[in-house]
Formats: structure tokens, C-alpha cells, sequence
């Protein structure tokens, strides 16, 4: 099916628990500010990634109405789009029973079926994929192998494990890169106050050939807006924080800084870790260096 030429496809990834599902619906309710029609494709198990755009628990997702039916055949995209905050579409796509085949299938299925029902209206400005997980495999590799995300960001924050999973997926760009149009658009860093955060993501960003495209700082009213299952922008419109999360909405709307990555080797990761203090040199090394002296 041909796709409008004006629809952006964008895909959030990050390490798990980073904050990729409030990060991904703040914004998108930012691009709803400012007019843009955004639809939301949840690509992760927990079904979490439009609960504060729906004011919703969680959204009766592809895979659940697929096994309720028997098959995706009699499957209505009424069933599983719902329209929330900003007439922003949402749609989760689920996955199997806990220890039951790959939770990637879900990912595959869904978006294969919005594809044939139309639900990639002309009127679409983006569409955003909530993706689960540190690396790029199997189905959740799915929005970027099959060319349908071309634009990546990923969240990170100043901690190891996270810029260990942003280095990580930007070798999953780099590979898929070379067959498709998929492309690091930037890294958005959800701070979680440690030392020099921002200096540390803008110089990783460096190293990768990309850019810090914003620094959301911390702020519980973020999580005060999430017990009321809302974005912040909703709950708070007129809060700083709002205007941090429009900010990274109006950046992302006027972005043009695509790449291919240069993810960094194990070695170079950790060399940018010990720079900024957050791991410290082996003391075998230490003795090695000493002996060495």
C-alpha cells in the first residue's frame, strides 16, 4: 500500500524502564499541540505505550482480539484503534501468553494489519512506534528491517546499561541501514540527575555520528500526571515541564539530521565511561599499568 510522501515514521527505542512508552506520549501529545495528526503503534508486551493518551489502564491490544477471534481475518480495526488526547490514534499491539513464542509476532502482526485496514490515513504528519527493548531482534527489529520507521530516536540517560542499549540499537541501525532508508535521528536524554549528564549524551551523540536533540530534565510532575493517567501536557498544560515536552515535539517536527551511526566498540564505550566517572578502571588494569611502569 502506498504511503502518504508527507508521513514521518518514527520509532523510540531504549533500554528497558528508561522511559521510552512516557517519553514517546508526552511528546506525541506536544506534536498534538501544535496541530500535528500523530498516530501511536505500541510494539510493546505490556500494552503501556497509550494508557496516558487513552486516560486508560491499558488498550485491548491486535493479539488479544486475534486470540478472542481465533484469527486476525475477523479481527475490525474498530476493535483496536481508539482515538484519545489531541484525536491522537492508538493502537497496541500485544504479544503472546507469558512463555509462549516470540513477543515480536505481535509487533509483525499488528502492523500488517493496520497496513491492510487503512489505518495509515493520508492525513497522518507521524506515526510512532513505541518499541520494547535493549537490542534489535527478531519482531521488535520489525519497524526498521521492513523500512516502515525510517526515522530512529533513542532514549538514554547518563547511566551505563543505558548508553550500553543506545550503542547497541545503533548497531542494529547501522546493519539495517544498508538495506533500507532507516536512520539514528537522535538521542533524547531522560535525565536521571547523575553527574554531567548532559555533557556525557552530547558526547556520546558525537561518537555516534548524531545528535542530543533534547535533555528532558527530571520532574515528578511527570509522575503526578501519570497517576492521573495523563501526559503532562494535558494535566499540566501551562507546567515548565510541559514546555520541555513541546519542545522536543517542535525539535522533532523541524529535525533534518538523519545518519547512519558509528557505534562505538566495547573498548571506546567504556574509555567515554571512565572519561566521564561513571565506571570506574579496573583495578587489574591498574596493577597491569603499575607493573608495566
Amino acid at each position: 500500500m502506498e504511503k502518504s510522501k508527507k508521513m514521518r515514521q518514527i520509532a523510540i527505542y531504549g533500554k528497558g524502564g528508561i522511559g521510552k512508552s512516557t517519553t514517546t506520549q508526552n511528546t506525541v501529545a506536544g506534536l498534538a499541540s501544535l496541530g500535528k495528526k500523530v498516530m501511536i503503534v505500541g510494539c510493546d508486551p505490556k500494552a503501556d505505550s497509550t494508557r496516558l493518551i487513552l486516560h486508560a489502564k491499558a488498550q485491548e491490544t491486535v493479539m488479544d482480539k486475534v486470540r478472542e477471534l481465533g484469527t486476525v481475518e475477523d479481527l475490525e480495526l474498530d476493535d483496536v484503534l481508539k482515538y484519545g488526547y489531541g484525536d491522537v490514534k492508538c493502537v497496541e499491539s500485544g504479544g503472546p501468553e507469558p512463555g509462549v513464542g516470540c513477543a515480536g509476532r505481535g509487533v509483525i502482526t499488528a502492523i500488517n494489519f493496520l497496513e491492510e485496514e487503512g489505518a495509515y490515513t493520508d492525513d497522518l504528519d507521524f506515526v510512532f512506534y513505541d518499541v520494547l527493548g535493549d537490542v534489535v531482534c527478531g519482531g521488535f527489529a520489525m519497524p526498521i528491517r521492513e523500512n516502515k520507521a525510517e526515522e530512529i530516536y533513542i532514549v538514554v540517560s547518563g547511566e551505563m546499561m543505558a548508553m550500553y542499549a543506545a550503542n547497541n540499537i545503533s548497531k542494529g541501525i547501522l546493519k539495517y541501514s544498508t538495506s533500507g532508508n532507516v536512520r539514528l535521528a537522535g538521542l533524547i536524554c531522560n535525565s536521571r540527575n547523575t553527574d554531567r549528564e548532559a555533557d556525557l549524551i552530547e558526547a556520546l551523540a558525537a561518537k555516534l555520528g548524531t545528535q542530543m536533540i533534547h535533555f528532558v530534565p527530571r520532574d515528578n510532575q511527570v509522575q503526578r500526571a501519570e497517576l492521573r493517567r495523563m501526559t503532562v501536557i494535558e494535566y499540566s498544560p501551562e507546567h515548565k515541564q510541559a514546555d520541555e515536552y513541546r519542545t522536543l515535539a517542535q525539535k522533532i517536527n523541524d529535525n533534518k539530521m538523519f545518519v547512519v551511526p558509528t557505534p562505538l566498540e566495547m573498548d571506546e564505550l567504556e574509555e567515554l565511561l571512565m572519561e566521564f566517572g561513571i565506571m570506574e578502571v579496573d583495578d587489574e588494569e591498574n596493577v597491569g599499568k603499575a607493573e608495566n611502569a
